[in-house]
């Protein structure tokens, strides 16, 4: 019985690392979609969406896989933070999350059109950041390339400088629960169970 094609449908270089822990042979296509950021709307809500969104454009053009989408996004004073446009949002958003708790949200979505499968779910990690100083912000974007990170930072790239601590998943933070992920493929029978 040949194994059925698994796709991620994510141009993130972490979520393809994260999904190649598992041991999974996979295939990347990147939606072509528009994500919706409005960052009042409710996280969760815009997470889910967003993944749904990436796994149904693929799948529509690959029913017989499986497709996984994922989306992610930090949380905190009723907003939304986003990918930052440019250095200057960047350095506002560490300014804001310094020596603060937020929230860091993950959409998860898999389709196989062929079988009519659909599952979506989502995961919530919390962050609490260090207070830093302008000096400490400059050292750290120096460091790491924010541009194309939720909140302008990256927990897994000189955590120490800006992280104190965090509860639930890490590999959520980075952009792909993968606990979360690995029970989704068992259950779908992609992956073997480890028990």
């Amino acid at each position: 019985m040949t194994q059925p094609r698994l796709i991620l449908a994510s141009a993130s270089p972490r979520r393809r690392e994260l999904l190649a822990e598992l041991g999974m042979r996979f295939d990347v296509v990147t939606a072509q979609v528009t994500e919706h950021e409005d960052p009042t709307t409710d996280p969760r809500v815009m997470v889910a969406h967003n993944a749904a969104l990436k796994a149904d454009w693929v799948a529509a053009r690959h029913p017989e896989a499986f497709v996984l989408g994922a989306d992610t996004t930090v949380f905190i004073d009723g907003h939304a933070l986003n990918k930052p446009q440019d250095g200057v949002e960047a350095r506002a958003m560490l300014r804001r999350l310094s020596g603060r708790t937020h929230t860091v949200f993950t959409g998860i979505a898999l389709r196989q059109l062929k079988d009519g499968l659909k599952i979506d779910t989502g995961e919530a990690s919390d962050v609490t950041f260090k207070v830093i100083d302008e000096a400490t912000i400059e050292d750290y974007l120096s460091k790491v390339h924010t541009l194309d990170k939720a909140g302008g930072y990256a927990i897994q790239e000189s955590p120490e400088l800006i992280i104190a601590c965090r509860t639930g998943s890490l590999t959520n933070i980075v952009g792909l629960p993968v606990d979360t992920v690995k029970q989704i493929l068992t259950r779908c029978g992609l992956l073997k169970s480890s028990s």
